[in-house]
């Protein structure tokens, strides 16, 4: 790998030689506003952009002010041509939510199957995928991990140090490469505008008790986010702290974060990003991963997150970004928490990324040129040592040059040390009929590389298989959206080929799980998504302000799988489990700037598994630099299950209170 730090760093230092233009820290094309502190004419709501330094201030934002973050295009989200959802700060400070894995659950289409409140564990999958499927990022930089797909959202971000979410439907190897199968979801995290302080604290129960000791089931959370704005840096660093007593008999967990951010400007062309994270996560896993043996198991996972890059203005139409990170996450796992030598698992991941992306501004549009390198490292007691490398090569090509029109045209050729060569190509096109209406559609091929976990493990109830092959995915979809200040809507439908999908399957009940490659699953569904804001300062609607969302997205799965020796189809255990209706709902009204009322709920009916409706509401009231809220999850005291045998928790109610002081 020294050979990549040797490169990035040459292109770095004969940028920073050649850079002439001037260039800003970017705070993703929006201005900023004055004023963080709540006053008589300071509205908690804003016509303006987020101020990403604020948690006590709430404001709509035009989504289609954002620019959706890539790598090396950047498009406006109201000219995306892609199957994209945001949820940004208007929505993010509402929600009765204390991770990104609840915060998640609010997208249709997406597929977060939780098993513990909290953040404490989840699977994310995208419209009918598994969770190794899904690419997750922050700020771009991929944290995929090599061991398992379970591991994906152990994210070293409090929720307080994030900006936005994006959700990117459908392959996206063409912009973020391998394992972007069936979409990719990037967390973007706040920019510092401003110097100040914010502290939020809470505690919750289900005011039910644990029969095991007599002790009320509940826990508490406590964050603290500290920003410093000069003219020439700007500093984030983020504390979390979350500990629960559990829900039900050996739930307990605790879950520590650490983040900090960086941006310097060294010139009016050069200018740096520094990022790290680290987040200790240790929980009872009853009935996690095999019931009913498992009640007494127990898992840590640790993952630390550190990046660095730069972006060159190398001339005023050249820009070029290099960056390297790295990814070190330990996963322990013991069977029977009371006699850990019976059966304890422990793996270490290392993961090093660097890539090497390029902008070209031309009279005949833009292009897009790229390089990553990547090295998968893990040390395990039952997977043993392995290494893996991969390189990829990026192409893309945006042409707006016919009015009304944008076409973004594109491949990721990708070469891996165990399989070999695979291009991916991509490509999207979009037409403004009049005004805010524009029609779209997008075709790509997505590829997902075996897990060390699908190819090597051996225990007693799964055995991986060393032969797997990669899965790949053939997308094609279409439709309408709208978008303007206070709309925005969208209706698509897409179609999906899935070959080689790696599944764990067996021919009878008393089989353990092995890995294969399903011959071919089809999916095919549609979407549907709108998101309305408005507000008024007129005193005759006693300056009301409105966020109302709403989602639906169905799925038709068929799968085509592996047969047994009998000719009977094996038993499968990921092929079809997929959400096939799914429904999301939030409403927000804000009075006098102070009062603030949510209600958000979700529908979710998933194929051999029982449908349910939740609800969930949150109160919150704010006064000069302090802000009371209460949350209610699941109102209705429903009881379901997301993943494997877990039921979820029942109804828990939350008091918290937040406070913000900004220079």
């Amino acid at each position: 790998m020294k050979y990549i730090f040797t490169a990035l760093l040459f292109c770095s230092v004969f940028g920073i030689k050649q850079a002439h233009a001037q260039i800003p820290i970017k705070t993703d094309d929006d201005p900023e506003y004055d004023n963080p502190v709540m006053g008589e004419d300071d509205s908690l709501y804003s016509n303006g952009p987020a101020d990403t330094s604020s948690d006590l201030k709430y404001y709509i934002q035009p989504l289609n002010e954002i620019t959706i973050q890539e790598n090396r295009l950047q498009i406006p989200f109201a000219k995306q041509n892609r199957n994209i959802t945001i949820l940004d700060q208007s929505i993010i400070r509402t929600l009765p939510v204390k991770s990104v894995n609840e915060l998640l659950t609010y997208v249709a289409g997406v597929d977060v199957r939780q098993r513990g409140p909290w953040g404490t564990q989840a699977d994310i999958g995208i419209d009918g995928g598994t969770f190794d499927e899904t690419l997750v990022l922050i700020d771009g930089i991929k944290i995929s991990d090599p061991q398992t797909g379970h591991n994906m959202m152990n994210i070293p971000v409090p929720l307080s140090a994030v900006d936005r979410i994006e959700v990117l439907r459908g392959p996206a190897a063409r912009i973020y490469g391998v394992n972007a199968l069936n979409g990719a979801i990037n967390i973007i995290t706040k920019k510092p505008t401003q110097t100040g302080i914010m502290a939020n604290v809470y505690a919750g129960s289900s005011f039910n008790k644990d029969t095991s000791n007599g002790k009320l089931f509940g826990g508490y959370g406590a964050e603290v986010s500290a920003s410093l704005a000069g003219d020439y840096t700007q500093h984030l660093l983020s504390f979390s702290r979350q500990q629960a007593s559990g829900y039900r008999y050996n739930t307990a967990f605790n879950n520590d974060k650490v983040y900090y951010q960086n941006q310097t400007t060294l010139s009016k062309a050069v200018s740096l990003q520094l990022m790290g994270g680290f987040v200790y996560n240790s929980f009872g896993a009853n009935a996690f991963y095999s019931a009913p043996g498992d009640k007494e198991s127990k898992e840590t996972v640790q993952t630390g997150l550190a990046g660095i890059g730069a972006t060159i203005q190398a001339t005023p139409y050249w820009t070029i970004k290099p960056r390297v990170s790295y990814r070190y996450n330990n996963d322990d796992y013991i069977y029977i928490r009371q006699k850990p030598a019976v059966y304890n698992n422990r793996h270490e991941t290392n993961v090093i990324d660097a890539e090497l992306n390029n902008t070209f501004n031309t009279d005949i549009g833009d292009f897009g040129l790229g390089l990553e390198l990547r090295n998968d490292k893990i040390n395990s007691n039952s997977l043993g040592k392995r290494n893996r490398d991969n390189y990829g090569f990026f192409g893309e090509y945006s042409f707006n040059k016919i009015e009304r029109l944008l076409v973004n045209i594109g491949a990721y050729a990708n070469y891996n040390s165990d399989f070999g060569w695979r291009v991916m190509p991509g490509i999207d096109a979009g037409y403004r009929i009049y005004s805010g209406l524009r029609v779209f559609a997008n075709a790509g091929v997505g590829q997902r590389l075996p897990t060390y976990t699908d190819l090597y493990y051996k225990g007693p109830a799964n055995i991986g298989n060393p032969n797997l092959l990669p899965e790949y995915s053939y997308n094609v979809e279409g439709g309408l959206k709208y978008n303007d200040k206070q709309l925005n809507a969208s209706i698509s439908y897409f179609n999906r080929r899935t070959e080689g999908f790696i599944d764990w399957v067996k021919d009878t009940i008393t089989d353990p799980w092995t890995t294969v490659n399903y011959q071919k699953i089809n999916t095919q569904g549609i979407s549907f998504a709108v998101d309305y804001r408005w507000r008024s300062e007129d005193a005759k609607y006693a300056k009301v302000a409105i966020i109302t969302g709403f989602s639906y997205s169905y799925l038709d799965v068929k799968s085509k799988g592996s047969q047994s020796l009998d000719g009977d189809a094996k038993l499968s255990n990921y092929a079809l489990q997929n959400l096939r209706n799914q429904v999301c709902a939030n409403a927000n009204f804000e009075f006098f700037h102070t009062l603030n009322i949510t209600l958000a709920g979700r529908y979710q009916q998933r194929v051999n598994y029982i449908d349910y409706f939740l609800l969930d509401a949150k109160v919150s009231y704010a006064i000069q630099r302090f802000n009371i809220y209460a949350e209610v999850n699941n109102l209705t005291d429903v009881q379901y299950i997301e993943a494997a045998a877990v039921p979820m928790p029942g109804r828990w109610v939350t008091l918290g209170l937040k406070w913000a002081w900004w220079k």
